[in-house]
């Protein structure tokens, strides 16, 4: 390892004879396996260099770069020059076909020729683009003091490379940015408090990223984005049923994951997604675990399980799947602290059990997933506590809020729909989650009742 974090240099075996020598400069599985960087390289350039002390840089671009000799040697030296601690960090070296570097994007990265006829090569995995940003730093910084093998004075080299700023001046390359996806629903809202104050975070809606748009692939550079966050759905779960409702769903909840996940696949993006107790059929004597087998009643189950399964061939991914979810807005903690306040004495469903998730939960968990770079996966969530039933939920805010919970009476799904004149999607009768496996990443989800007193007194 080297002071500057993610720049690792690698032996490479060269296999000689009598005629040369052969080596593998670069070999995936291999050198994954080594511990390099899945980094998808696009491009393969050549840099030749007839003279000795022929020196490039101090060049750091917004792409990472696979650095190896073909032909004679080279005097490498590297200089942090990303936003954080470790700006300014230096690392020099000598390469020759036995050894390669990894050099993570905007880590600045210069070469001096130390043999005549030296050719190195490097893979880079963005190709050239106008809206790239780069940051450039002087050879001849003194603040970096490199000790080139062969004095700049006597070396051949551009004009325009000697004329970049001093370390003082240079402006930093920034980290790779996070695109939050329908902000402006309940977990949006939740996600910008959480990540208040955090930079680097783009806040988009509907109308300013379109999932349906065919053209998304090339809607931003997003070698720039190192997460993207689905705070989007489409949740009108009766209206599922419906021909129109039918086609939004499957829309919003598949086909726009399913277009996140071949992005985040191209370019190495953490895709993080949440998905719904309704891909269950609610009929398991137990909590759901994050294997079990789904199995949908309805439109919007089936489009949010189509989504998940969309979602988790992203190499890196985490689907959350969360039940009976609570935020800003309108729902239904807010719509029985109203009918309690007016005098009103619901019948509320008592045949379906569950736990609330708090969308300050969710955001919690997304926020811990992401620092903490959990294993991808899927990670059950809800508060903690014994499971309830909607009319139990609905008695305990009553009580919370000073009024009697006897005056909440409990009847069936069947009963509760009984006179609707729309379309009624199938619920699961058990949505209850088992914790245990986002326990184990770390997080401690909060307790169901005291996390409703706070909301109920926000």
């Amino acid at each position: 390892m080297t002071p500057i974090p993610g720049l690792v240099v690698f032996d490479l075996p060269v296999h000689g004879d009598s005629r040369g020598w052969f080596k593998e400069n670069w070999q995936r599985e291999k050198m994954t396996a080594a511990g390099l960087p899945d980094f998808g390289p696009v491009q393969n350039n050549v840099s030749f260099n007839d003279a000795v002390g022929t020196t490039r840089g101090i060049h750091a671009e917004p792409w990472d770069k696979w650095v190896s000799v073909a032909t004679g040697r080279i005097f490498g030296a590297w200089v942090d020059l990303r936003e954080g601690p470790t700006f300014g960090a230096v690392f020099t070296t000598e390469i020759d076909p036995s050894k390669a570097i990894f050099v993570p994007r905007g880590v600045g990265n210069s070469y001096q020729t130390l043999e005549p006829d030296t050719a190195y090569t490097y893979l880079v995995n963005d190709h050239w683009s106008p809206e790239a940003t780069y940051s450039f730093l002087n050879l001849a910084d003194e603040t970096a003091a490199i000790d080139w093998p062969i004095p700049l004075a006597e070396a051949e080299m551009s004009a325009k490379d000697l004329a970049h700023p001093r370390l003082a001046d240079v402006t930093p390359i920034a980290p790779r940015r996070t695109l939050v996806v329908g902000s402006n629903g309940q977990l949006g809202a939740a996600l910008r408090k959480e990540f208040d104050g955090v930079d680097g975070i783009e806040w988009t809606t509907r109308n300013e990223f379109d999932l349906a748009d065919p053209d998304i692939a090339s809607a931003r550079r997003w070698r720039d984005y190192d997460t993207i966050i689905n705070a989007g759905a489409y949740t009108a779960v009766d209206a599922a049923e419906t021909p129109e409702g039918r086609r939004d769903a499957w829309a919003a909840n598949a086909a726009g994951p399913a277009a996140l996940a071949r992005i985040a696949s191209e370019f190495g993006i953490t895709l993080v997604h949440v998905s719904s107790d309704y891909v269950f059929d609610g009929t398991a004597q137990r909590a759901y675990r994050e294997d079990d087998a789904v199995c949908p009643l309805g439109v919007y189950g089936q489009s949010k399980a189509a989504g998940d399964a969309a979602v988790t061939t992203a190499p890196r991914h985490y689907v959350i799947r969360t039940s009976w979810v609570i935020g800003e807005g309108k729902n239904f903690v807010r719509t029985m602290a109203a009918l309690a306040d007016k005098g009103v004495d619901p019948a509320v469903v008592d045949d379906q059990r569950g736990r609330l998730t708090f969308a300050s939960e969710i955001a919690r968990l997304i926020r811990h997933l992401l620092v903490e770079d959990a294993p991808s996966g899927i990670y059950n969530l809800s508060s903690e506590g014994d499971a309830q039933t909607w009319a139990d939920i609905a008695r305990r805010v009553y009580a919370l809020t000073g009024h009697n919970p006897s005056r909440v009476s409990g009847v069936s799904t069947e009963q509760y729909f009984a006179a609707s004149q729309s379309p009624v999607a199938p619920r699961p009768r058990n949505s209850e989650l088992d914790l245990k496996r986002v326990r184990a990443a770390g997080f401690i989800p909060g307790d169901g009742d005291q996390l409703l007193r706070d909301y109920l007194a926000s």
